[in-house]
């Protein structure tokens, strides 16, 4: 009787959670570009898949809902979608994710790929490096993060430090401390 009561309310929250994603498995190189910016996590997103665009960087997949941009391989100088086969840094592509950082802010990290090599025995993504910063293609896509920096504000300042506290009073001179805040004992300062 306890069963049958229970069943359809687990039934109702197993069907309720949906743990798929469009992103892939995996994350991003530790060397992709990062940046923070004022805006939610789909607004950020729709805005960098535009940028993209609008810099000659055609995306062949936007996932407004998870947050996730990829291109196709494409001829680096050109912009166009590469019939080559992907080795060397002639021939990239351009992942992004976005993720909920501060609230209101997403953080926004785009890789620009190549592979040096093509190996059958491996997985496609363990062959994928980042190209050099001074690639054409990683160039616009750090612009690009700037601009949309500058177009919608980044994160907020770092707050001062404040100064750490001392047993100075406000006139300079050193006051006692209060007892058990001096050295523990059997420390010793002195031979």
């Amino acid at each position: 009787m306890g069963l049958a009561r229970v069943l359809p309310a687990v039934i109702v929250g197993l069907l309720a959670c949906q743990p798929s994603t469009t992103r892939p498995t995996f994350t991003a190189l530790p060397e992709a570009a990062v940046t923070e910016i004022r805006l939610s996590q789909l607004e950020a997103t729709r805005q960098l898949a535009e940028g993209l665009r609008a810099e000659s960087i055609p995306v062949s997949r936007v996932e407004l809902r998870d947050g996730y941009i990829e291109s196709s391989w494409l001829d680096s100088a050109t912009g166009k979608r590469s019939s080559r086969r992907p080795i060397g840094t002639d021939v990239v592509r351009v992942r992004a994710w976005a993720d909920p950082a501060r609230p209101g802010n997403t953080l926004l990290t785009v890789e620009t790929l190549y592979q040096p090599f093509l190996d059958p025995s491996l997985p496609a993504r363990e062959l994928e490096r980042e190209v050099p910063r001074d690639h054409p293609m990683a160039v616009k896509v750090r612009a690009l993060l700037q601009t949309l920096v500058k177009r919608y504000g980044g994160p907020p300042p770092p707050e001062e430090q404040q100064p750490a506290a001392s047993n100075r009073s406000p006139e300079g001179e050193e006051a006692p401390l209060p007892e058990g805040a001096g050295p523990e004992a059997g420390d010793s300062t002195t031979p």
